[in-house]
This record gives structure tokens, C-alpha cells and sequence, in this order.
């Protein structure tokens, strides 16, 4: 591994028995439209969480449409995590009862599902989401009835809700120092790809921002629907924006990604001279894409199956034990996997399952990840150590950059003028979801 120099260009700003014991998941593995619990009458059970043995968990993801590509291997290190604390003997000596429900790749559909797993199924907390536009979608249902979603995704920021803790990546733990490598190691022309929603659209204007301040150029901008594989104009763009080659930085999600290295490749557009940063295709994506369209490309997040700690090798066996020695592990996973563990941490801090007395227990919660140490700060998010990686031919990635230890999250972005020097402390009264910090 290869420790990045920055040099005259600093860091600015940067501060989840078998049979025996059963691990009680309700529809895991079953088809989406076998979702939830249900009765022999085809209605829903609404036993509180807490009530007899088990405590139940809602975990909510796209097990169907674009993001599946994605999501379905989330869902699987959730599992795992719950099934691991099950046979340990469970949470406040009750088993996690997990009650499984499909977004189905469609933002209504999100809220929807949140709506059921909190009333009627009464589940004491969520696991969910990837894309920001779902988070976006559920974010109203959680504040309204003042419950609590575990996000384990890389996000865009400019975000702190009371009801949501973020076990993925703020911008400046991967986005900003991916724009900090590139410009020291491959460019400063910048042309900025993403799928049009929330998330790719807020990120492309931190990085213009970020741009602006370390000296770089933003040459072009594009944006394809979700899940569209119409990447030809793109290309071509890409082409007349960048000549002679330059840096391309890609938030496309789903399916687009496959289309999108597939056919910057068929036109001849290689990494020597038109590198890719990805901050959404990890070593699942690599999997299923294929290697050999992407080798030589890179990618910016917190964990890489080729980390090297005693946690992640362990994790990383069992995963495979459990799932398949051709299973990959990735970011999304481990930020799913570890979330589990710490809101298992939280509920046994408090003593109960009660989500105002969690959501207090829950700050200032360790753990030994797999990708290293994090912390959960009293912002709602992990400290986190940022790495970069290149994608080998066999589908993994090689670490070229990786800072000294965990970064705190800012998930108000000190680069876009309009929050500057904002924080976000839910252990102060006075401070909560939005204030400004001291110079």
C-alpha cells in the first residue's frame, strides 16, 4: 500500500444457533411479494417489539429493480450480524426477530414500507435504505412518528435528522479526499457523471465547490435517470469536454454503471488517460460488471475487502462461510454489518428498547470494524478512515491511499458556501440538527 503525499495541497477542513438458537428473520430469502409478517388470514401481526422473546428490527431495502444490483448484498451482512448476535444469546436475552420488506427500487414504495414496518409491525428500529433519494423518501415518516432508521451508506451530506444515525461516509470522509488525490495525482479537468437524483447532484456541487477553492476545473456535467444505460451522448460529451484526457468522477448507481465502464472501454477511453473515481461501485459491482471493464479504475470509501486487520479477515471468512467463498464483501456491507452491532451496543447501554433512551445510548458507541476503529459522534455519524483504491484485475482493490486514522464527519459541508461553518450536535439543546460553530 502506498501512502498518498498531498503536498502543497492540504486536507482543508477535513477536521450488525442455527435452528437451536434460531435467528428468527421473517422473509429473508423470500421473494419480495412474501415481505413482512403476516398471519394465516394474509394480515399483519402488530405484537409490539419487545413483547415476548424476541425484539423485532425492520430492515428495508430494494430487493428488486435497479438498486438490487446493490442492496440484496446489504441485506445479506445484516442478516449475518443478526444472526451472529442471536446465537451469542440475542440482545437483553431476547432474540432479534428481523422482519424483511422490499423498496422495490421506487421511492414511494420506501416510505410505504417504513410506514408498515413502524405501525403495524412495531419493529423498535429500521435498517434501510441506499440510495438518498429513499432516505429522502422515509426521512418525513421517521421525524413524524419520531422513530429511528440506520443508514449504512456513503451520502451527500448537508443532512443531520435526530432519527437517523449514518454509519456510511459524510462527503469529507470520501468525496473531498478523493478530489484531493485526484487533483495531486491525476488532473485537475474534472468531467462529473452521476444518475439524476438527490445524491449525485449535491455531491457534483461540493466537488465544484472544492474545485473552485484547490484550483481545479469542472470541464462538464451529466446526469442519466436512474438506472438508464443510454451512456453513448455521455460519452461523446466526455470526448469533446476532455480531448486529450482528464479525470472523470462518477456518481452513477444501479444498473447505469454497468453500461457506463462497458462502453467508456468500446470507445476507447482507458484509465491511462481518462481515470474513473467511483464513490458507488465497490467489489460487488466490480463482480457483477466484470473486472475486466473496470481494472485500473478507482474508487474512494472507508473499507475494501483487502483491508488488513485481524477484524476484517475474520469478517470476511465468515461472510464467505455463510454466503459462498465467491461472495465479496465491500463499503455498504460493512457499514451495514457493523451498524447492527451498535445499535445492539446502545439498546444493552440503555437497558431497553425504548428509542429515546437508545438514541442517547448510541453516541459516543465503538466498535472494532472490520474497517478499523469508529466512533459514533454526537452528530449522528461514524468517524471513519478514508481510502482510495485501485481495481485490480482480479476484481479487488489495491489500497494506493489511506489517512493516518479515523476522520470526524461533517455532514454540513464546509466547502458550499450556504453551510459553512455550520455544525450539528444532538447532545446539546442548544445546538441540535444546525448551528454555527465558533471560528
Amino acid at each position: 500500500m502506498v501512502q498518498a503525499n498531498f503536498g502543497r495541497r492540504k486536507f482543508l477542513l477535513y477536521g450488525t444457533a442455527a435452528l437451536g438458537t434460531s435467528i428468527l428473520l421473517k422473509a429473508c430469502g423470500a421473494p419480495p411479494e412474501q415481505s413482512g409478517t403476516t398471519t394465516p388470514g394474509g394480515g399483519t401481526t402488530s405484537t409490539p417489539s419487545g413483547d415476548g422473546d424476541t425484539i423485532k428490527v425492520g430492515i428495508l431495502h430494494s430487493l428488486s429493480g435497479t438498486m438490487a444490483i446493490s442492496e440484496t448484498t446489504v441485506v445479506d451482512a445484516e442478516k449475518l450480524a443478526i444472526k451472529e448476535i442471536n446465537e451469542a444469546g440475542g440482545v437483553l436475552g431476547k432474540q432479534i426477530e428481523a422482519i424483511v420488506e422490499d423498496g422495490e427500487s421506487d421511492w414511494p414504495t420506501f416510505a410505504e414500507k417504513a410506514g408498515k414496518l413502524i405501525d403495524q409491525d412495531q419493529v423498535s428500529v429500521v435498517f434501510g435504505c441506499w440510495t438518498s433519494a429513499s432516505r429522502k423518501a422515509v426521512l418525513d415518516v421517521f421525524e413524524s412518528k419520531d422513530h429511528m432508521l440506520w443508514y449504512p451508506v456513503q451520502y451527500e451530506g448537508q443532512e443531520c435528522s435526530r432519527n437517523v444515525f449514518y454509519t456510511g461516509a459524510a462527503p469529507n470522509q470520501q468525496i473531498e479526499p478523493a478530489v484531493e488525490w485526484l487533483l495531486e495525482n491525476k488532473g485537475d479537468k474534472f468531467f462529473l457523471v452521476g444518475s439524476d437524483y438527490v445524491f449525485p447532484r449535491t455531491a457534483n456541487t461540493v466537488i465544484k465547490e472544492q474545485l473552485k477553492v484547490l484550483g481545479g476545473e469542472t470541464v462538464g456535467e451529466d446526469y442519466l435517470p436512474l438506472g438508464n444505460t443510454e451512456v453513448t451522448p455521455i460519452i461523446t460529451r466526455i470526448q469533446q469536454a476532455l480531448p486529450d484526457g482528464g479525470v472523470i468522477f462518477n456518481t452513477l448507481n444501479g444498473e447505469s454503471n454497468d453500461a457506463f465502464f462497458k462502453q467508456m472501454q468500446g470507445a476507447g477511453l482507458s484509465p491511462d488517460k481518462y481515470p474513473i473515481m467511483s464513490v458507488s461501485v465497490a467489489e460487488e459491482e466490480v463482480r457483477q460488471i466484470g473486472p475486466e471493464f473496470l481494472k485500473g479504475h478507482y474508487a474512494s470509501w472507508n473499507y475494501f475487502q483487502t483491508v488488513d486487520t485481524p477484524e476484517n479477515t475474520k469478517w470476511v471468512a465468515d461472510f464467505k462461510a455463510e454466503y459462498g467463498d465467491d461472495r465479496v464483501t465491500n463499503d455498504p456491507m460493512e457499514a451495514a454489518y457493523i451498524m447492527v452491532y451498535l445499535w445492539k451496543q446502545a439498546v444493552e447501554e440503555a437497558g431497553t428498547t425504548d428509542i429515546e433512551a437508545v438514541r442517547a445510548a448510541a453516541v459516543g458507541q465503538t466498535f472494532d470494524a472490520p474497517e478499523g476503529k469508529v466512533t459514533m459522534n454526537a452528530n449522528h455519524h461514524l468517524s471513519k478512515t478514508v481510502r482510495i483504491g485501485e481495481i485490480r484485475e482480479d476484481g479487488m482493490f489495491e489500497i494506493v491511499y489511506e489517512t493516518d486514522g479515523p476522520l470526524d464527519p461533517e455532514p454540513w459541508n464546509q466547502f458550499v458556501p450556504d453551510t459553512k461553518g455550520y455544525g450539528c450536535d444532538w447532545t446539546d439543546p442548544t445546538k441540535g440538527e444546525r448551528y454555527k460553530m465558533e471560528a
